[in-house]
């Protein structure tokens, strides 16, 4: 009887490891999913790195349209208000000139 009884214990150990190991490993599967989905997934570490390095481009460029955009108005405000500046554009960037004239332009 005790043969058999320790041969019972020794089956009931055997089966009690093979549980343990299958729920160890299916557990460290599991974990590792895990992990690589945090690190690599649609939703993961690297994407949102990524995605942030994007905001911060996207942040700077609308910061230098905001302030191109200032400078326009700045300077449609000049034309508006000065004559000069008005004149001055007429003649320097589309070859105008008053009356009686003359306008000399040189090869550079």
């Amino acid at each position: 009887m005790t043969n058999s009884a320790n041969l019972l214990k020794r089956q009931v150990r055997q089966e009690l490891r093979k549980r343990r190991y299958v729920f160890y490993t299916a557990a460290l599967l599991f974990l590792l999913y895990i992990a690589v989905s945090f690190i690599f997934g649609e939703t993961g570490i690297l994407r949102f790195m990524n995605l942030k390095q994007k905001e911060t481009a996207l942040q700077t460029e609308v910061e230098d349209i905001k302030r191109q955009n200032a400078n326009l108005k700045a300077s449609i405000d000049s034309y508006k208000e000065n004559d000069f500046y008005m004149e001055k554009h007429a003649r320097e960037d589309f070859s105008l000139s008053k009356p009686d004239e003359y306008i000399f332009v040189y090869d550079k």
